[in-house]
């Protein structure tokens, strides 16, 4: 038998907060659409960073969350399309832009890239 966790998501997009029942084998958005809140999502495979959430409290699971690394994950981020609450939460949406500049950022505005040819210098 699955336990149920209260999850109170606010999106700070809209200004709007919900709460939500989530038994812990369902993930959250899905569980969160089914239950009327209105939250911002993309590709639902955990692959890009439009549901990203900052958890204020409490633990989840996002064992399948491609798009945040193991290092954002550590410090709270989680993707709620590909996440199973493990307690209790309370989480906040993100920027979808602040958060993949912080996934990829590092890689990305480094400059000219040159694929093997060389540019014209002017």
């Amino acid at each position: 038998m699955s336990q149920l966790y209260k999850v109170r998501i606010h999106n700070r997009q809209k200004g709007t907060s919900y709460e939500i029942q989530v038994p812990d084998d369902r993930y959250i958005l899905h569980c969160s659409e089914n239950q009327g809140a209105d939250l911002p999502f993309s590709c639902r495979n955990g692959a890009c960073t439009a549901c990203a959430v900052r958890v204020l409290s409490g633990s989840l699971e996002q064992p399948e969350a491609m798009g945040l690394s193991l290092d954002l994950q550590k410090q709270g981020y989680a993707l709620l399309c590909v996440s199973y609450a493990r307690s209790d939460l309370e989480v906040e949406t993100q920027d979808e832009d602040e958060v993949y500049e912080l996934q990829f950022g590092r890689y990305f505005g480094k400059g000219r890239v040159r694929f093997g040819l060389p540019l014209d210098e002017d």
